[in-house]
């Protein structure tokens, strides 16, 4: 028989550098978590650079442009595990964390993503960026106003809406078709849904 319990206090994170990786990742994650996030983000992004390498002479992409793509795939792969594991949702959102102000900054920063995209992979394509970028922020807004009981539903749906924009409304970008999605996916879905934090399963 098996006993799960949920956890909403976080352990404080710890000092030096592991603080910092837990303030990030979520302070007490297990062990089976940081595995999965680190292992499942590289397996993950290493596969899809074998595919766009097999596409590189059809993609012609700069040096820039490679690194560019290797660091927003592993971001934003890892990224969407991460924010779903039980140990960010307990930081992410414990006491103290809720609301616009809270979850704001952390889904807006996420403009720099548009902007690399913008400027290194879609020649300037400002109407790309300013659609993209304004449909997170008010999708987010929206999510963040409301009520728990509906964020979840109402995020896939948003998520839903936004890959539709970036397949049919824009175009995709070439090399970078998965990147509306998954930017949707980690934001809108993985982070900003607040979900039980289940502790690891008891044997009783």
């Amino acid at each position: 028989m098996s006993n799960q319990q949920i956890q909403w206090t976080p352990p404080e994170p710890r000092s030096g550098a592991m603080g910092a990786w837990d303030k990030f990742v979520g302070p007490g994650a297990t062990s089976a978590e940081e595995w999965l996030q680190l292992g499942g983000g590289l397996v993950l992004a290493g596969g899809l650079g074998i595919l766009l390498y097999a596409q590189r002479d059809a993609l012609d992409w700069s040096g820039w442009q490679v690194l560019a793509a290797a660091i927003l795939t592993f971001d934003l792969m890892g990224g969407i595990i991460t924010n779903a594991t039980s140990a960010a949702k307990r930081w992410y959102h414990r006491a103290g964390q809720d609301g616009i102000g809270a979850h704001l900054p952390f889904v807006a920063v996420h403009g720099l993503h548009l902007l690399l995209v913008t400027v290194l992979f879609r020649q300037m394509d400002w109407a790309f960026f300013g659609l993209t970028y304004g449909y997170l922020l008010a999708s987010a807004v929206t999510i963040l106003k409301t009520p728990l009981y509906l964020q979840r539903p109402l995020s896939l749906t948003l998520f839903c809406g936004g890959v539709l924009l970036g397949m049919y409304v824009l175009t995709p970008t070439p090399g970078l078709e998965w990147f509306i999605p998954f930017f949707y996916l980690k934001l809108l879905v993985s982070h900003l849904v607040k979900e039980a934090p289940f502790t690891p399963e008891r044997r009783v």
